[in-house]
């Protein structure tokens, strides 16, 4: 199995469409602005469905803790990069344990 192969595109098409979904989220004011609302739940759906392609040949524990891992590191650094979250050596430390885990598991999977 090759790092490129479908299944892993599939999953992190998925993790990126969720940091999509989790920021637009934010902006959605909770689902009162119509531009921002439509623009999370098309980044669901896309996010969702990948996900989905991807459960067809990886175990689903791997697909699930991929996605979330991706999912809340993208999100932190957007905090952290745009929306003025703390940068802290710690918060940063824990971000790279996370991706550290999302590597190992796709390592491990093969």
């Amino acid at each position: 199995m090759t790092p490129f192969a479908p299944e892993w595109l599939w999953l992190s098409v998925a993790g990126l469409s969720e940091v999509v979904w989790t920021v637009t989220l934010k902006y959605t004011d909770g689902f009162t602005r119509l531009s921002w609302s439509l623009a999370t739940l098309a980044a669901m759906a896309v996010s969702f469905y990948c996900m989905s392609r991807a459960l067809q040949v990886l175990p689903i524990g791997t697909v699930y803790a991929v996605w979330t891992g991706i999912g809340a590191a993208g999100a932190a650094l957007w905090g952290m990069a745009v929306e003025g979250d703390p940068a802290t050596p710690l918060r940063i430390l824990c971000l790279v344990l996370i991706l550290a885990g999302v590597a190992g598991l796709k390592l491990a999977h093969g």
